[in-house]
């Protein structure tokens, strides 16, 4: 994990951002802090102990989609790859691997979930009926 995070103020500079509480966006900023160079953050619920937020910051990200929750714990920062270049010689892949491949980035390098279905239902089995 580096030291240094950079913010663009495409994001933070947002309505949307700026009009969510103040401990909330302090929260988003803490959660980038501590990311890892995918943007996943392991213990969300650390963090908010640590400054002194509440559980309903981090569910006002999550209902804004400033950061996206997976059901193990973990959490990703949505516009990481916006707020953040890292070299390659400088990359630590996260290792919540699995989580990152239920994720999409759309053409501005946001994170999104990948909702792709799985199953093609245009084709569906004939259905037989009895009685």
């Amino acid at each position: 994990m580096a030291k240094r995070r950079m913010f663009s103020m495409d994001i933070i500079d947002t309505d949307m951002f700026l009009e969510m509480p103040s401990t909330t966006q302090l929260l988003y900023f803490h959660l980038s802090m501590r990311a890892d160079d995918d943007g996943f953050v392991s213990s969300p619920k650390r963090i908010i102990r640590l400054i002194g937020a509440s559980d309903d910051d981090l569910r006002i990200l999550f209902s804004k989609q400033f950061v996206i929750p997976f059901d193990s714990g973990v959490c990703v920062i949505k516009h990481w790859k916006i707020h953040n270049y890292i070299q390659k010689d400088r990359y630590h892949e996260t290792i919540y691997r699995e989580e990152k491949l239920m994720l999409k980035e759309d053409m501005n390098g946001a994170y999104k979930m990948d909702t792709e279905c799985i199953h093609d239902v245009s084709k569906m089995d004939t259905q037989v009926r009895l009685g």
